[in-house]
């Protein structure tokens, strides 16, 4: 295993560990291995997300509920959408439905 590699999986988990955003702070959700990380995330309303493709692989993020409908991410390649009302999103990868997610919008309660 490369060092790199053991940082990037580090890096991943430290961001999976990160649950809640807030509006002002961008958001980054990476695309690696077929796995959206983090896959589950809770943010307020006004807060972009930025999805960034690490694969080798074309992704791409589609979600009725958010009417997301991105291009094709090749690597490298990256995809930002605002998330301005509260609920629940999920979303997956059109050309691979095994890989989901979920976006969880909520006011700040304090």
């Amino acid at each position: 295993m490369s060092r790199a590699w053991i940082l990037r999986c580090l890096f991943t988990m430290a961001l999976a560990g990160w649950h809640t955003a807030r509006a002002n702070e961008p958001v980054v959700i990476t695309i690696d291995r077929f796995q959206f990380a983090p896959d589950e995330i809770t943010i307020e309303p006004g807060t972009t997300i930025e999805w960034i493709n690490r694969d080798q692989t074309v992704h791409n993020i589609v979600s009725s509920q958010a009417k997301i409908a991105s291009p094709g991410l090749d690597t490298a390649d990256r995809f930002s959408f605002m998330f301005d009302h509260p609920g629940d999103f999920t979303y997956l990868c059109g050309l691979h439905p095994h890989m989901k997610g979920i976006i969880h919008v909520k006011e700040r309660t304090s």
